[in-house]
């Protein structure tokens, strides 16, 4: 069984800098941009609120997902934000383990 895969979404702050990203362990990817643990665009422009997530059954479709995404424009990618989270709160809690 393939195991599944995550398309995210970080930002600054509300309507700030927005990062599109792909993993297959989401808690720990979204742990590691909040830490600053890994040297890049989220670290250097401070993206540490995810904001909108999308769950594929295979990190290959995720990954088709995020290169489409990355090509939208910014206003698509607010609209897609904010359809699922219309006051851009943080959801690491949502999929952070106890």
């Amino acid at each position: 069984m393939e195991k599944a895969g995550f398309v995210y979404i970080m930002a600054s702050q509300k309507n700030g800098t927005i990062y599109i990203g792909v993993t297959s362990d989401l808690p720990k990817r979204i742990w590691e941009h909040r830490n600053d643990t890994v040297e890049g665009f989220t670290k250097k422009y401070r993206c540490h609120l995810l904001v909108w997530y999308e769950e594929h059954d295979g990190i290959e479709s995720a990954r088709q997902r995020e290169l489409q995404m990355k090509e939208w424009k910014r206003a698509w990618k607010l609209r897609e934000i904010e359809g699922l989270n219309p006051d851009w709160d943080d959801l690491y809690d949502r999929i952070a383990l106890p």
